[in-house]
This record gives structure tokens, sequence and C-alpha cells, in this order.
């Protein structure tokens, strides 16, 4: 494809298309304002730690995970199936036991959601098995609280598990949350691993601009993209007060500079926000919760904490512990506030320990970490081709707020080009 590409923006979905259009041939440039690439999916070094930009982890289940990384290159460390419930003075494990064999007393035995919970669960792991990924956006939608119901799930399982648990994919502790999303990510959970790479999350965003590199891409960081002006033959981009021309543009920015470039107003700009702390903790001795999330069953308090290190030791120096605690929302508090709460919320959930060495180390407030998802938002999403003129959306909300969909979409957008211009 003899063709001159820019890409817009550099996260997940702008390094994917860039490198998919570079390795058609075209002489590709990706312009990324920040400093780094990465976009939502990065990582902060300091100090020996490592902390991602909120709590963030890889479902290795993906299709787009499976053709778009080199998941032996990135060494991923795993967190076990299922979670910790905790609330003041108590802790019970739930988990899959056919993938999480070591759990299957304490989850057979757990009483913080029923017996025919843990049947039903079962049984939509089967059904979901035997579904297509693609099968899943089709048809009637509802929202996350109203399919559980309808499936028979009781409140116990509703607030004790889904709500901490799915809240805290979906920054939606109300569940109101699409199905859609519900279904993709549980049979992704089911069929795959939860992980990180030892070097971080951000080891991803690294990895995809090397291979965008060696396929050619010029990606120059610290480039401010003002302006695409497109007619029916070319297009020319504003960047840093010049003016470069292309055969094709994708833009694959966050969605209000998305909007703003394209005047496709079916982006969306609704948002979750969250607010994700991280802190040390002296000494090797891991919390009975090992590598599950910590799910918090009550309002009170972060969605979830994580001990990171027990499942990636990677992530802080030897002999410390690193914690990460998750907020849902925008939240009003200090930052010393925050970590006063998760601190007092560890500290009710274990109180035969002390945390007395619990120390703040860096925070996350991510205003925009999600679009919002509610039941139907994937049946008004924008397609890859609806700004005018040669220019294309590559990003997650041209199908869904994951990694999935931010890969997906630079793959769409890549495809599209190349049937444009090729």
């Amino acid at each position: 494809m003899d063709a001159d590409v820019i890409v817009v923006g550099g996260g997940l979905a702008g390094l994917v298309a860039a490198r998919r259009i570079a390795d058609e041939g075209a002489d590709v440039r990706l312009f990324e304002r920040e400093d780094m690439v990465g976009g939502r999916v990065r990582s902060t070094h300091e100090d020996g730690f490592t902390f991602d930009r909120g709590f963030q982890v890889m479902f290795t289940g993906y299709p787009a995970v499976e053709t778009e990384l080199d998941l032996d290159a990135l060494d991923l460390r795993t967190f076990a199936p299922g979670a910790c419930i905790c609330r003041p003075g108590h802790r019970s494990i739930l988990s899959d036991p056919f993938r999480d064999p070591s759990a299957l007393t304490e989850s057979v035995l757990n009483r913080d959601v029923t017996v025919a919970d843990k049947l039903r669960t079962l049984k939509l792991k089967r059904e979901l098995s035997g579904r297509s990924t693609e099968t899943i956006f089709q048809g009637p939608d509802s929202d996350i609280e109203s399919y559980l119901g309808s499936r028979g799930f009781s409140r116990k399982y509703i607030d004790n598990f889904a709500a901490p648990f799915y809240g805290g994919i979906t920054l939606d502790r109300s569940l109101s949350t699409s199905k859609r999303v519900f279904e993709y990510t549980f049979k992704m959970l089911s069929e795959g691993k939860t992980a990180v790479p030892a070097g971080g999350m951000g080891a991803i965003t690294a990895q995809l601009r090397e291979r965008a590199e060696a396929a050619g891409v010029d990606v120059r960081t610290g480039a401010t993209v003002t302006e695409v002006d497109a007619d029916e033959g070319d297009v020319t981009v504003a960047v840093d007060g010049s003016s470069v021309e292309a055969d094709a543009v994708v833009v694959a920015t966050d969605p209000k500079a998305a909007r703003e470039l394209t005047a496709v107003s079916a982006i969306p700009t609704d948002a979750h926000a969250c607010v994700t702390q991280w802190f040390s903790l002296s000494g090797r001795d891991e919390l009975d919760a090992g590598t599950r999330l910590m799910l918090n069953a009550t309002e009170t308090g972060p969605n979830q904490i994580a001990d990171h290190t027990a499942a990636a030791p990677e992530y802080a120096p030897e002999g410390v512990r690193l914690l990460s605690a998750t907020f849902l929302g925008e939240r009003e508090e200090s930052d010393d506030e925050l970590a006063a709460l998760a601190r007092e919320t560890l500290e009710s959930w274990y109180p035969e320990r002390r945390f007395g060495d619990f120390s703040l180390e860096h925070t996350d407030r991510i205003q925009f970490a999600q679009f919002q998802q509610p039941a139907g938002f994937s049946d008004s999403l924008p397609d890859t081709r609806d700004p005018m003129g040669p220019v294309y959306l590559a990003a997650d909300y041209t199908r869904w707020s994951s990694i999935q969909g931010a890969m997906a979409s630079g793959r769409d957008a890549a495809t599209a080009v190349r049937q444009d211009l090729g």
C-alpha cells in the first residue's frame, strides 16, 4: 500500500493500528501529545516500585491479546481466580473449584453466597463457554443487576460478590452497566488467566511501540494535533503549529479530543472515574487472600484492595509488599484522608494484624477511566468510518471499554484503511 498515513494518539488502539498499517507498506507517522505512549495503560517506576495507572490487569483470554502481543516476552504474573470477600472481622474465599482446586473446601463452605448461587454460576459458565464472543454483543440487553436477578441469583450474591467484583471491572458498583460487558468478561475470566507483566502494565504498550517501530512507524511523542481537516481526496493535520498532509488519518485519541477533531457526536464522553492508591508494607508475609482480589462487601472505604507483590514480587523492592486500593468515582477527600480510610478498612478486615508501617507511596486520580456503558450502549457507538473524508476512528469507544476493545479497534481501523487505500 503506497500511502502516507498519520495516526493521532499512542494508546493501545493507535499503536496497533499504526503497526498493522505499516505492515501493509504504508509510511506511517504517529503523533502522541504526552511524553510517553500508552494512554490509560502505562506504569510509573519509582524507587524500585512499579505503579500501574490505576488498578489494571490483563485477561489472557482476550482474542486481541493473543494476536497482538507476545505473551511470553511479557513475562506474565497471574492472579488466582475468584476473590476474598471482606467486611469488618470477616473474610471468605469464593473461587472456581475447577480452576482453583486449592480453594475447593473454602468455596464450597462459603456462606456469603448461597449454594444455589454457586450452582447457577457453574451453569452460566457452561452456557457462555458455548457462545462466541461475537454473539454476546447481539440481541436484547439489560443492566447487570437485572440480568443476575432474572437468572435467579440471590441478593447475597449480588451485594457480597457481584457488586464489588464487577464494580471493580466496570467502575460501576450499582451494576447499571450492560450485561453484555458482564457476559464477555465472565467468559474471559473463565477461559483465561488474569495477569500483569512482571514489568507492569506499561510493558504492554512498550512492546506495542517496539513492534510498531520495527514495522517502520515513526513514533513522535510530545506532539499535539489540534486540527484534522479532511476532504474527499486527502487530509491535513495541524500538529504543533505546522501542517502535515496525508492520504489518511486514524484518530485514536481520548473521547473528548476525538470529538473535537472529527465532529463525530456519537463518541461517548460520559465517564466513570476512580482513585487508586499504592501502599508499601514491610515484610514478605502474604495476607491470607494470597493472589486473590480482596473485595469490600460494604460500601465504606475502597472497592477493592490487591496485594500485587503476592502475584508479582517485581513490583516492589526486596522485603517490601505493595498493595493497591481503588476507590470508585471522583473522591473529594485528600490523598492522606483516602489513605487513612484504606488503612482503617484493611485493619477492620484483619483485626488480628497490625499495619503500623502501611505507607502511601503513590496516588492516581483518573477522571476518565472508562466511558459509561449502560444497557444498550453498544448499539449507538460510532463506527470506524464515521468521520468525514479519509479519516478513521480507532479506540475502545468504537467497541467497548477494555484492552480487548482498544486493540480490536486498532485492527478494525487498519483494515478500513487498507480496503479504502490499498
